[in-house]
């Protein structure tokens, strides 16, 4: 893992977020993780921070950010507002492709924790403007994104550990109602966090293979490039 992964070194406007932005030498393409803001989740997050340094090795740029200001993190309730996240969430993507290395190459969205949501709402919103060429979630919440399941166009593949029950029922529910190219990935013996040995290991390799079959592959930079 990176010395220095999830330190900020940019910030994002409009509210100048902090973010952690790592671009390897030669990077294919970028991934920007949408998480929640519990104790167990947020920008620092070690799951997040392992799943990053492994994608970076593979020759993924990785941005890791606060989607809320220290004031809103005070009130729980808004680590539910997915909307609004999702906005930050294209804000921030149109940022690195205005104002940094990231410029044209595809973008993906890992989200996990609310960040399913937030990740699937902000790929839905951008199919027509800022092109999401694939999406990841690790276990979470998809299902907070609703109606806009129904407007989500980039290859989409839910991960859940079999034994948390709860969030298998609501990914199941949400995969259902994905009319994208989709997987859904039961990592066996995984609980809500991942934490038993391996089996983070299994849902960076999944994330990772995804994206090299799907992010790689994005067509709205096909038709840009002629």
């Amino acid at each position: 893992m990176d010395p220095k992964a999830g330190e900020p070194n940019i910030r994002i406007p409009p509210l100048n977020l902090p973010g952690s932005l790592d671009v390897p030498d030669g990077f294919s393409a970028a991934v920007l993780f949408a998480h929640g803001t519990g104790v167990n989740s947020g920008r620092c997050s070690p799951r997040n921070l392992h799943v990053a340094a492994k994608l970076r090795e593979a020759g993924y740029a990785t941005l890791l950010m606060d989607l809320l200001t220290e004031e809103e993190k005070a009130d729980p309730a808004n680590d539910f507002d997915v909307h609004r996240l999702a906005e930050r969430l294209i804000q921030a993507t149109r940022f690195l492709r205005s104002e940094t290395a990231v410029e044209q190459k595809p973008v993906g969205f890992f989200g996990g924790a609310t960040g399913a949501a937030t990740a699937l709402i902000a790929a839905g919103r951008a199919a027509e403007h800022d092109g999401i060429g694939a999406v990841v979630c690790r276990g979470g919440r998809p299902d907070l994104a609703e109606a806009w399941l129904d407007g989500v166009a980039a290859p989409t593949l839910l991960i859940v550990g079999s034994k948390d029950a709860t969030a298998l029922d609501l990914n199941s529910d949400a995969f259902s109602r994905l009319h994208c190219v989709k997987a859904l990935e039961v990592v066996p013996g995984a609980g809500r966090l991942f934490e038993e040995p391996g089996k983070l290991d299994m849902v960076s390799d999944s994330a990772r293979g995804w994206f090299d079959s799907h992010l790689l592959k994005a067509d709205f930079l096909k038709a840009d490039n002629g």
